[in-house]
């Protein structure tokens, strides 16, 4: 018997919010807040709520440092991130026949 690809999706990832910071984050090293909160088109509030919500996945890894007296925070996805994020997509690509 096979197993539906669906239940392979991530809930973490398969929020339109997150999977939208996930892809961001994908094709980047890194960004800064700002910058993602603009390509994503969300607020700062909403924004930071989800990025908490996948630095708590262990799929984002935020760092905080200075730009003279601002502070400024950037994400990059972490190996685990990348990883979740591949199998994602290759479950999506399942359901919709791709492959």
């Amino acid at each position: 018997m096979m197993i539906h690809p669906r239940k392979d999706l991530d809930p973490v990832i398969h929020a339109p919010v997150r999977f939208s910071i996930m892809a961001a984050l994908a094709a980047v090293d890194e960004v800064d807040f700002k910058t993602l909160a603009e390509a994503i088109e969300v607020s700062d509030s909403v924004l930071s709520k989800q990025l908490s919500v996948l630095t708590d996945a262990g799929y984002v890894k935020p760092r905080k440092m200075f730009v003279g007296k601002f502070p400024r925070t950037y994400a990059a996805l972490t190996g685990a991130g990348r990883t979740a994020w591949t199998q994602h997509l290759t479950a999506l690509r399942e359901i919709a026949g791709d492959l």
